[in-house]
This record gives structure tokens, C-alpha cells and sequence, in this order.
């Protein structure tokens, strides 16, 4: 995550606060001072941290604060509270016009993730009901135009492109006409960029706004720009006027000072975040969420509605009926990786959970569910059916298919005989009860030697 770095010493800072009974005007100025080297360090632009901190001080010294009974958890929750004032309050979505098609004109720098960004932000409308037209208006960067087409195709939404001419307004408009024929209700219009702002680029954007009249002007920033992020939209936004701000790699390993920076800056706010190189890598931004993130705090709702979006319901419906028929075997488990996959990431999954966060040494690499995958898929009808018949022969045979060892095999069978024994108590009401009653209470550190 883009935050890595800030999240970590945040999350000291408040794990200290967590432990003090009681806590003094000295040691809050130590804290926040902490505070503000962790976003200076960030690369949070100087002049915001400084108002963050100001207003945390301000509200944090009150005497309510210091003389209650939790005083750390108190000024926890005014970091908290500021932190989703920085990132925009509440999140924003596209004003769509009554009167459709909707037009999305996304603007940035070169190299920014535009032509992306565009079939990213047409896939996530796409689910919201919308039908969606990608118009490629970068007529200059080489292959600008195949990449879009390409990107169209694979999501299987329509891509209009005029290889004919140069003149960027002319194709805008001839998009429009298209979408009222097709009945398009979105036109998201993918202009060049250059390697600088520049007033050539800039004009040209202007004749599209003042010609087309998008209801909408995106601002794609690279959040592994850092603080130039926050110049670009400052620039691009006195020159055209900018609605909000997409940005994009924030599952980079950067410091993450433009998230927090290009919202207080420009007064417009994010809207939505890419998070990884997938098509479907997009959310709308949630500052709430990305600040409880941040914090270690978890991101509950957001594992609910990735979950919501990536499970069959229909696999689901099966693998109840069959849990209550006979025991969870090898085929269940592998149809439930395959699910969990299509959420994201596993580790990008567990940074959300509540209380993870707080194991330094939590590292899970992905590969190893490619290595189970393997495993499994490696064995028999009958041996995936009943795993008690796994003896050594059998298991040296596997390692060979599967590319593994025998000793790998050894420890993914025990972690999946564990998973079996909770199934079983889930298949009554009050199993169920008992399961969900125990993993509320269960230790991060024994969940991850579950992993």
C-alpha cells in the first residue's frame, strides 16, 4: 500500500497512546510531534501537516480529553477524525446528468495510467448499471489508440477511434453522436498527456471542455510522484477547472504524501483509487476507510463488498447444500480459494482486518495459494475426495506434479485438517454460534499460524 511507511509509524505512535492510563500536555506534544515527522517524511506537503497538527493539538489539549478515563483512545479517535477531514470527509461520486450520456473527460500527465484508468473507471460504471463508450482521444503517443481498443476488448466495452484525423474536438463530438445512436450513457474521453504541463496540452484540453462541455473532469495523478503529484493538480486545476482526482498505483511501495496533500490543495476530491494492475483494480474512495486503514484500525466494509462482488452466489448455495450432506473435502477447499483470488490479494485482504496490523512479522506471499492450487490439482478424483488416503507414496508422487515438497504437502494437509474441523462445527445453528463467538475473540497470532 502507497501508506506503508506512514501507517507503520502512525500505528507506534497509537499503540503507545493505547498503554497510558494517563497522559500529560508533554507527552501529547511528544506525540504529535512524532505525528509530524511521520507525514513530513510521507511527503505530506509542509504547509497541510502543519495545519493537521495545529487542529489535533488544539482539539486533543482539551481538558476532556486529558482527564478521561481513556485519554489515548480519545486522541486516537481526533487523529482519526482529522485524517478523514484531510482525505475529503466523505467520499464523492460521479455527478451524473439527468440527461444523458454523461461525458468524463480524464486529463494528466504522460506515463499517469490514463488509457487504463479509462477502462478501469468504464468497468467499475459498468457494474453500477451504466453502459459505458471509451473514446480515444490521444491521437499523438504512439499506439495510444491500439492500447485503448485493447483494453476495451478485453473488458468487452466499445471503444470509438477516428485514425483519420488529428483534430481531437472533431473526434470528441463525432463520440457524442455515437453514444445518443448506440445509446451510450457514459462517454469517458481518453486524452494525451505530456511528459510535462505544458501550454500546448493545456489549450488543447481547453477547446475540448469549451466544444463537448464535459459534466465531468478527472485529474489521473501517479501517487508515486509524491509532491509533484500535488503540483500537477494544482496546475491542471487553475488552467481547467478540475471536478476530482483519480488517483492511481496506490498498492506502489511510496510514501503516499499526495493522497493526503492533493485534496487539501485543490479543493476537489478523490474520487476513486486504482490499487493494483487488474482491470477490476478500482474503488470509489472511501476517506473513512482509507484513514481507519492507515491507522490499523481495519477495513471491515470494504472486505464485505469485495466479497459481495467477487463470490458466486450459486458456488455459495452448492457448498452449503453440501456441507450438510457430507464432510468439506480438497474440491471445496480449491473452489473456495478460487473465489477468495478474485477478491485481490491475500495480503492486501489481511491489511484490512481489524488487529492484523498489529503483527510486525504478518508477511504473506501470494505465491504460496498458487503452490496449494498446484497441490491439489495434482491429485486424484478419489484422493481429493478422501484425503485419508494421502500415504507417502502417494504424497512423494503429488510433490513431483505439483512442483513441491513432501514437506510442504505435510504442512498445507494439517492447516486443511484444521480447516475441516471448523467446518464441521459450522454445519449446526450453534456451531455456528460458537465459531463466529471464538474468532471474534481469537489472537491475530493465531490466525496467522492458521494461514
Amino acid at each position: 500500500m502507497a501508506f506503508e511507511g506512514l501507517s507503520s509509524k502512525l500505528q507506534d505512535i497509537t499503540r503507545k497512546l493505547r498503554g497510558k492510563a494517563r497522559i500529560t500536555e508533554s507527552d501529547l506534544k511528544e506525540m504529535l510531534r512524532e505525528v509530524k515527522l511521520a507525514l513530513l517524511e510521507a511527503d505530506v506537503n509542509y504547509k497541510i501537516v502543519k495545519e493537521f497538527i495545529a487542529t489535533v493539538e488544539q482539539k486533543a489539549l482539551g481538558q476532556d480529553v486529558l482527564k478521561s478515563l481513556t485519554p489515548g483512545q480519545q486522541v486516537i479517535k481526533i487523529v482519526k477524525d482529522e485524517l478523514v477531514e484531510l482525505l475529503g470527509g466523505q467520499e464523492a461520486g460521479i455527478n451524473f446528468t439527468p440527461n444523458p450520456p454523461t461525458i468524463i473527460m480524464l486529463v494528466g500527465l504522460q506515463g499517469s495510467g490514463k488509457t487504463t484508468t479509462a477502462g478501469k473507471l468504464a468497468n467499475i460504471l459498468r457494474k453500477q448499471g451504466k453502459k459505458p463508450l471509451l473514446v480515444a482521444c490521444d491521437v499523438y503517443r504512439p499506439a495510444a489508440i491500439k492500447q485503448l481498443q485493447v483494453v476495451g476488448s478485453q473488458l468487452n466495452i466499445p471503444v470509438y477511434a477516428n485514425e483519420t484525423t488529428k483534430d481531437v474536438v472533431h473526434i470528441a463530438k463525432q463520440a457524442v453522436s455515437v453514444a445518443y445512436s448506440k445509446l451510450n450513457d457514459v462517454i469517458i474521453l481518453d486524452t494525451a498527456g505530456r511528459l510535462h504541463i505544458d501550454e500546448e496540452l493545456m489549450q488543447e484540453l481547453k477547446n475540448v471542455k469549451s466544444n463537448v462541455k464535459p459534466h465531468e473532469i478527472l485529474l489521473v495523478v501517479d501517487s508515486m510522484t509524491g509532491q509533484d503529484a500535488v503540483n500537477v493538480a494544482e496546475s491542471f486545476n487553475e488552467a481547467l477547472g478540475i471536478d476530482g482526482v483519480i488517483l492511481t498505483k496506490l498498492d506502489g511501495d511510496t510514501r503516499g504524501g499526495a493522497a493526503l496533500s492533493v485534496k487539501k490543495v485543490t479543493g476537489r476530491p478523490i474520487k476513486f483509487a486504482a490499487t493494483g494492475e487488474k482491470l477490476s483494480d478500482i474503488e470509489v474512495f472511501h476517506p473513512d476507510r482509507m484513514a481507519s486503514r492507515i491507522l490499523g484500525m481495519g477495513d471491515v466494509l470494504s472486505i464485505i463488498e469485495k466479497a459481495e462482488e467477487s463470490f458466486d452466489l450459486q458456488e455459495a448455495e452448492k457448498l452449503e447444500k453440501q456441507l450438510k450432506k457430507k464432510d468439506f473435502d480438497l474440491d471445496d477447499y480449491l473452489s473456495q480459494l478460487r473465489q477468495v483470488k478474485k477478491m485481490g490479494s491475500f495480503s492486501s485482504l489481511l491489511k484490512m482486518v481489524p488487529g492484523m496490523a498489529d503483527i510486525k512479522d504478518l508477511k504473506v506471499d501470494d505465491k504460496e495459494f498458487v503452490k496449494i492450487e498446484a497441490i491439489i490439482c495434482s491429485m486424484t478424483a478419489k484422493e481429493r475426495k478422501n484425503p485419508h488416503l494421502l500415504n507417502a507414496s502417494r504424497r512423494v508422487r503429488i510433490a513431483k506434479g505439483s512442483g513441491t515438497t513432501v514437506q510442504q504437502i505435510n504442512q498445507f494437509m494439517k492447516s486443511f485438517e484444521m480447516t475441516q474441523k471448523m467446518m464441521k462445527k459450522m454445519q449446526t445453528e450453534k456451531g455456528m454460534k460458537n465459531m463466529m463467538k471464538n474468532f471474534k475473540n481469537l489472537n491475530p497470532k493465531d490466525l496467522k499460524n492458521m494461514m
